[in-house]
């Protein structure tokens, strides 16, 4: 920077201010020459701006206005290009064709683009050649090669790189890694590995069990791979079938139907291997299917034997004789050794034993008489087993039907008890009859219904037959009385209509009762119809109302005497048991008789007499015997306790007034011990009761009883 006013004699100075002014910018004050302390980065600042001043040295007062002026960083190739990722991962279709866009790669140049050629970039490819391309100006990949197969190479490296300078020499430049996959297309059919397919399976297999697999090869993956199996052709399709495991892709083979070696020991299947999802593009490539030949042998199994028919159905009369063939059953040995078979019973399915087998030809017959109505069919198994193996053995169905003979006459179909009014009128029928018969429709219906012949002309009732199965019972005359007859019996005759026809006589129980001007029953009894002229209703039922009272009255008293308790025995005065006697001084022992009066443990109604129990009567009275009983004063304890023992013992209708009372058992857990002098006295102890010398007179007795065995010593 120059002043014009500055005429080089140092007395103007020059100030530099603004963006990067000390520290970036410098200025020589005396000649206001400018200076960059550093290195400039024009991606780092483009411009600054800066304001320059002349003033006078001695005084700083400006002598210009301040100029303010900007400094632009002019840019050089000084940054390489950089792609927005270090790799790229893309996929295209294998067999694309030549051209096919992958993937557009970018690179950006921190240089000024409008400056030169420093931000121009130029792509190009320096792996991955011939398989593919790039376009130099966009970056775009392409596929370079046609029929790219994935089978043979999935995986390819491509290394892009940006050069700026327009790509000329001396340009900088920056590089990318691409990995292409190739996705798989259903370029490849399934091919199987080998022609034919040899299988076995026994006779005695299952349908459904698994008889082998096959399994085409297809290089394909995915959907693309995907396998279906089919049986196509061969003598075998109706007796196998074959599924496709998606799991493993393989075809497995099954049995459809039951096998015979016998029959037929070979078969032979065509089987299709085709995709499932073709693509059109390349249908030129196929057929995308293949076929092979399974020839399946069979083997021989010993199999059981073998009904001639899955069930049999046979029939037989009732009552047949014992021994009577009811039907054969017939089975043979598969094998080619045909052996010889025995058959049996199995007796689950005929408990009650009806029947027996012949166990060499197979004929059933009966054991004992069948009867239809109590079993009409008869369900049984019959077992087949070969002689030399017992453990072959088939189980057939037989069910056999019991064949109705006329075997059992009519009766009426219910209990019926008929009635008839007193004022009924002539030819008035009261009652319709019905029967059944427990043989089948065919011995039963149609039922015939008459009177016996010898009341064929009875006077009070007749019958009429319906012709359909019932009968209407009628009234023949008027003027029927309860007084005179209520009851009467009338017998009927059924009879059925089958071959030869059976026949019952049944009887018809007909009250005689009383009814209204409608018909309506009221009463049906003669004893009613007596009482009803001298007492009316209202007064019976005040009867038996006063009669329920009475009984409940009876009922409550009986209840409230059985909850009132009485003792057992009557006392005049409260038992002296029950009286607690409070002593304030310590007894003196067992020799203490002072401190009570022995006349209160005595029973002072005992002494007077015999005292009797309330609920036991004696059978006679007792009387005590003289001499046994103390004097009431008495102070011997052991002849008062002994004499109450006798008077008990020998009292037979009351128990001992008085009993003893034995207390052995100190409580669980107690922590004092015993202060029996019977047991302390026979036990060694290793207590020291010396001390109770010094208790006093009244306790001498204890002294000597638990003193010192040297006391004890001494006294003997």
């Amino acid at each position: 920077l120059h002043s014009d006013i500055d005429s080089g004699d140092g007395n103007i100075k020059y100030i530099l201010s603004g963006e990067g002014a000390g520290i970036i910018f410098v200025i020589d004050d005396k000649s206001g020459n400018i200076h960059a302390t550093k290195t400039l980065d024009r991606e780092e600042r483009a411009q600054y701006t800066l304001t320059a001043q002349a003033v006078d040295r001695n005084t700083n007062r400006p002598l210009e206005p301040p100029s303010e002026f900007i400094v632009k960083v002019q840019d050089i190739n000084d940054n390489p290009p950089e792609f927005l990722h270090e790799n790229y991962h893309a996929n295209v279709p294998e067999r694309s064709n030549v051209g096919t866009s992958v993937i557009q790669v970018t690179a950006s140049d921190a240089d000024d683009p409008t400056y030169g050629n420093s931000a121009k970039l130029v792509y190009s490819i320096l792996e991955g050649q011939p398989y593919f391309s790039v376009e130099a100006q966009t970056g775009i990949i392409r596929t370079a090669l046609p029929n790219m197969d994935r089978e043979a190479k999935e995986e390819y490296h491509v290394v892009i790189q940006a050069k700026d300078m327009g790509g000329h020499m001396g340009g900088l430049s920056g590089t990318t890694k691409v990995t292409i996959t190739l996705t798989d297309v259903n370029d490849n059919p399934p091919k199987f590995p080998q022609s034919v397919y040899q299988m076995s399976v026994s006779e005695a297999a299952v349908p459904g069990e698994e008889v082998g697999r096959v399994k085409a090869k297809d290089p394909d993956i995915g959907e693309n791979g995907l396998v279906a199996y089919s049986i196509i052709d061969g003598d075998g399709m109706d007796m196998f079938e074959i599924t496709t495991d998606y799991e493993t892709q393989e075809g497995v083979v099954k049995l459809k139907k039951t096998l015979d070696y016998e029959t037929k020991k070979s078969y032979s299947l065509k089987v299709e291997a085709a995709n499932v999802h073709i693509d059109p593009k390349f249908i030129s490539n196929g057929p995308f299917k293949d076929t092979v030949t399974v020839k399946i042998a069979v083997e021989d199994a010993d199999e059981p034997p073998v009904f001639l028919k899955p069930s049999y159905i046979f029939e037989v009369q009732e009552n047949a004789a014992s021994g009577t063939v009811v039907g054969k059953v017939h089975a043979k040995d598969p094998d080619a050794a045909n052996s010889a078979i025995r058959y049996s019973i199995d007796r689950h399915t005929d408990l009650e034993r009806y029947f027996v087998i012949n166990a060499e030809d197979g004929n059933i017959k009966t054991i004992k008489a069948l009867d239809r109505e109590e079993m009409a069919w008869h369900n049984i198994s019959v077992f087949a087993v070969e002689v030399h193996k017992q453990h072959q053995e088939a189980k057939v169905p037989v069910a056999i039907k019991v064949v109705d003979v006329n075997d059992n006459a009519p009766r009426f179909a219910a209990a019926y008890e008929a009635f008839v009014c007193e004022n009924a009128r002539s030819n008035q029928q009261f009652i319709t009859i019905s029967a059944d018969d427990k043989d089948d429709s065919a011995n039963g219906p149609r039922f015939i219904f008459s009177l016996p012949p010898e009341i064929i002309h009875n006077p009070n009732f007749t019958l009429r037959d319906n012709r359909d199965n019932t009968a209407s019972v009628l009234v023949r005359r008027e003027g029927f009385s309860r007084q005179k007859q209520d009851l009467y019996l009338l017998p009927i005759v059924i009879s059925d209509g089958g071959v030869p026809p059976l026949s019952s006589t049944n009887t018809l129980t007909i009250r005689v009762c009383g009814c209204d001007g409608s018909g309506s029953l009221l009463s049906c009894n003669a004893e009613a119809y007596v009482l009803n002229a001298g007492l009316s209703t209202g007064a019976l039922i005040a009867i038996l109302a006063c009669i329920v009272i009475l009984l409940v009255i009876v009922v409550l008293f009986v209840t409230l005497k059985r909850q009132k308790k009485e003792p057992l025995i009557v006392f005049e005065e409260e038992d002296v048991r029950e009286n607690i006697i409070t002593y304030d001084d310590e007894g003196g022992g067992e020799e203490d008789t002072e401190a009570f009066d022995i006349a209160t443990l005595q029973n002072p109604d005992g002494i007077n007499g015999f005292m009797p129990r309330k609920d036991i009567k004696p059978e006679y009275q007792y009387l005590p015997r003289p001499g046994l009983r103390p004097a009431p004063n008495s102070v011997d304890v052991d002849d008062f306790i002994n004499t109450r023992i006798q008077e008990a013992d020998n009292d037979p209708t009351a128990p001992p007034y008085d009993s003893i009372q034995i207390y052995g058992y100190e409580g669980r857990g107690s922590v004092a011990g015993s202060l029996s002098s019977l047991e302390s006295a026979t036990t060694d102890s290793d207590l020291d009761y010396d001390y109770l010398q010094n208790w006093g007179p009244r306790f001498k007795k204890l002294a000597d009883l638990y003193g010192s065995k040297d006391t004890f010593d001494d006294d003997s």
